[in-house]
């Protein structure tokens, strides 16, 4: 019965909130040996108590299972308990005076300005170079991957799967398909719609931007990942500290560094909450500091 219980949570998921698939598999592990533990006291997720849910916060504790993660698995099992009262399966919620585990959340990892700038010369250079007709499509391809991924703090995912239709007439911007399926429209700066202009002259016919013979038709993510990779040991720069994911961050961090509005940042990476986004306000702690101490009043001579 849990079995069924849990797939039909995971329905929900996918119809109503538009759940990637990643995010279902991931529930799906995490209620399964939520119901496992359930069972192993002779309870159910509709017979459950605050003491089962407790006890099993505390052997994933025992397990060695970090603070974060146990965070992650309540919130999955919160939800599949609010979805079974909403559908009045049980009564009350086991989980509601349940306290999350303390954690802390780590500053994402950021690469300098001169840094990025270092990627992205690098990658530029390669794609100039002489070569085979298949390493030049690989080295442009790198490069015009990098130059929107920096420009436009897009999620890995949103970049590999993007498809041609996404740049607009004049490529001045782009159509980014995030999490639910929610669109919004992201600006090009100049170097990228340069290189994508390039890149697209180059393209065979296809619904692709950055089309592969893969199942699923587009790039894979651990591909990109890997010539990333590459890339940053041609650049002088530790292969260990690059990752698409930290070009997303240095786009938001930097453009904080700036002076970009949180809003708008928060519009541009596609977060639904602003408080995800930010985690990114401590590069701002140095020049903040540097504002109060130049123009406060008390602070001047």
């Amino acid at each position: 019965m849990s079995a069924h219980l849990v797939g039909a949570f995971l329905e929900m998921m996918s119809a109503e909130r538009g759940a990637a698939k990643n995010t279902i598999d991931a529930y799906r592990r995490d209620l399964l040996d939520y119901a496992g533990f359930l069972s192993g006291r002779g309870q159910t997720p509709l017979t459950s108590d605050r003491e089962a849910v407790t006890l099993y916060l505390d052997s994933l504790y025992a397990q060695g299972l970090s603070a974060s993660s146990s965070a992650r698995r309540l919130s999955a099992i919160r939800q599949f308990h609010q979805f079974l009262c909403a559908d009045n399966l049980r009564g009350e919620d086991p989980t509601r005076i349940v306290a999350s585990p303390k954690t802390r959340r780590a500053l994402p990892k950021v690469l300098s300005v001169a840094e990025v700038d270092r990627l992205l010369t690098t990658a530029e250079a390669d794609a100039n170079a002489p070569g085979t007709p298949a390493e030049q499509a690989g080295a442009l391809r790198l490069y015009v991957l990098l130059e929107l991924l920096y420009a436009t703090g897009m999620r890995v995912s949103e970049l590999v799967s993007l498809r041609r239709a996404a740049v607009m007439r004049d490529t001045s911007f782009i159509t980014v398909t995030g999490k639910g399926n929610k669109e919004r429209i992201v600006p090009l700066n100049d170097r990228a719609r340069d290189a994508i202009k390039t890149y697209l002259a180059t393209l065979e016919p296809g619904p692709f931007l950055f089309p592969a013979s893969g199942a699923e038709g587009y790039l894979s993510r651990q591909v990109f990942a890997r010539d990333l990779k590459g890339l940053a040991g041609r650049a002088g720069i530790g292969a260990a500290r690059v990752a698409p994911h930290v070009l997303r961050h240095a786009f938001a961090s930097h453009l904080l560094a700036g002076g970009a509005d949180l809003r708008v940042v928060q519009m541009l990476l596609g977060h639904a909450d602003i408080s995800t986004t930010q985690i990114y306000t401590h590069v701002l702690d140095e020049k903040l500091r540097t504002l109060v101490e130049t123009h406060h009043p008390l602070n001047q001579p």
